[in-house]
């Protein structure tokens, strides 16, 4: 405990006490205390008094946003942002080989081809050569309806019709309103939802499209005659693509894509190669080169003057339905 003398100086006790166990001690300005000496008491000078009001003051006001904080009540996480449907996902949707097109009942005249041209055991593979044929022939006579109808999607029935009456040949005009209506069909009842916005104009054509499809040949809908209309594959890939959000020059690649893999997909089931060679004509840089080759043949090519560029795919699928024995519908 803290005492005072007489003389009205503070007493340390324990001050004494070690005096008594151990001598004399020094006091803070050096001056040797003997036992039961009075140490005076000192007081601060005004320039220590301000620096401990000075460290007080940040102690105080952290202990005041200490308790703040313990009682402020716990923030709600933010919702997560949704997230954007990028061009990649549709294009993976519509490059899937399980999308039901039915794609893979039609060899593009591969089968009429080989059956016309018999492999030859010192012969070399004769897939790449039709490959690229067809992927030629496709670029002049299709591709520019495709590229017309991204372009302007309200003018898809009147594309439509301007293909159905260039297509002479009856198989191939067949195999390409079989998948277009497919494409169409798979729009309605699972690809609606994946429209992107600004897409407006394109989701109103397919939906004209698609009533004019299920109304009879020569009916009227509200007083308004109905077009009649075939539902080819290109011009209805174009709007589809258009409406989900894919890029114009990617719609066009993957439509050339998706053709160059179901005719190497004929190749394998009709045993020209196997499956790794089929995949290494896909990978590899010679088919990348014939696709671009034939986006910049068809871009260059205007709906007036599109044709067929390679006459003898037209003759190869016209005599598919002769072949005694075949197993695709093109």
């Amino acid at each position: 405990m803290w005492r005072w003398n007489m003389r009205g100086n503070l007493r340390l006790p324990f001050v004494a006490a070690i005096a008594r166990s151990s001598g004399p001690v020094l006091n803070p300005r050096n001056k040797v205390l003997q036992p039961h000496d009075d140490i005076p008491m000192t007081t601060p000078t005004p320039h220590e008094q301000s620096l401990k009001a000075e460290i007080a003051r940040p102690e105080t006001q952290l202990s005041n946003a200490r308790a703040k904080l313990a009682r402020a009540p716990s923030p709600t996480p933010a919702p997560a942002p949704a997230i954007p449907l990028t061009p990649l996902h549709p294009l993976l949707l519509l490059s899937d080989s399980a999308l039901p097109l039915g794609s893979f009942a039609f060899s593009s005249g591969l089968e009429s081809y080989l059956a016309h041209h018999p492999q030859q055991p010192h012969r070399s593979n004769p897939l790449p050569t039709f490959l690229s044929l067809s992927l030629h022939s496709l670029a002049t006579t299709t591709l520019p309806y495709l590229l017309a109808a991204y372009r302007t999607p309200l003018a898809l029935s009147s594309l439509d019709a301007e293909l159905d009456a260039c297509t002479l040949c009856p198989v191939a005009r067949r195999a390409s309103v079989a998948q277009g209506r497919a494409l169409l069909t798979l729009w309605e009842r699972a690809f609606r939802g994946t429209t992107v916005p600004g897409a407006e104009e394109a989701v109103a054509a397919l939906e004209a499209f698609g009533s004019a499809l299920r109304s009879a040949p020569g009916s009227a809908v509200e007083d308004i005659e109905v077009e009649v209309v075939s539902g080819h594959f290109a011009p209805l890939w174009a709007v589809v693509t258009r409406a989900m959000g894919v890029l114009e020059h990617e719609s066009a690649y993957t439509f050339l894509f998706n053709h160059a893999k179901a005719v190497v997909s004929a190749g394998v089931r009709k045993g020209v190669m196997g499956p790794y060679a089929a995949q290494g004509i896909l990978g590899g840089g010679w088919l990348r080169e014939e696709v671009e080759r034939g986006l910049r043949v068809g871009g260059r090519i205007e709906v007036e003057d599109a044709g067929q560029g390679v006459p003898g795919v037209d003759l190869w699928l016209g005599r598919h339905e002769v072949i005694y024995s075949r197993i695709f519908n093109s």
